[in-house]
């Protein structure tokens, strides 16, 4: 196997692997979005990444309420994610994650699409000089039904994301399981 692709190496996007590593989260802190134009987040590597959720309140079992349906991806690495990636040159951070919600969901954003009603919320991180930007965008129920049909058939499927998975808003009584079992990786 050649030492730019496949095991253990990340070929051409070995300049960028660390982004998705887990880190220490003291690493990160918030940044009003006022600040962005100013120095260090302006000369940072930039990435859009969103939530697509929909409300949803049937039980589950008949016991827990989800609240809502959200959707994650199981990434290239491993991970599971929000969709999105980095802000090429040339972009906003709205239209990096708009093309990226096509590539990656095969979202249909002249139905749905990110813009900046959708923003919540930029963190930065100190090692990465990253600005990580966060959307979510709220479709109905039967809307996310048919962006997961859909992601099937997007471009970047079966190689940079290799699946989609719909979780639950709710958290079980022990406080971990439900949602922030998803947002966590073992030690």
């Amino acid at each position: 196997m050649s030492s730019d692709t496949g095991d253990r190496t990340w070929g051409h996007l070995a300049a960028t692997e660390h982004y998705g590593r887990i880190t220490d989260t003291t690493d990160y802190i918030q940044v009003d979005k006022e600040n962005l134009k100013n120095d260090p987040y302006y000369n940072s590597s930039q990435a859009s990444h969103c939530m697509i959720f929909a409300r949803n309140n049937k039980k589950t079992f008949g016991v827990y309420n989800p609240r809502a349906a959200i959707l994650m991806q199981m990434r290239f690495d491993g991970n599971l994610g929000f969709p999105g990636g980095l802000v090429d040159a040339g972009e906003d951070s709205i239209k990096a994650l708009n093309r990226e919600l096509t590539e990656e969901m095969n979202l249909d954003t002249s139905k749905h699409s990110v813009s900046e009603s959708s923003y919540v919320v930029t963190h930065w991180s100190i090692s990465k000089r990253l600005c990580l930007h966060f959307y979510a965008l709220e479709v109905s129920l039967a809307e996310l039904y048919e962006i997961e049909k859909r992601a099937l058939l997007a471009k970047d499927y079966g190689s940079e994301v290799l699946g989609t998975i719909r979780m639950p808003l709710y958290t079980m009584g022990d406080g971990y399981r439900g949602f922030p079992t998803f947002l966590t990786t073992p030690s």
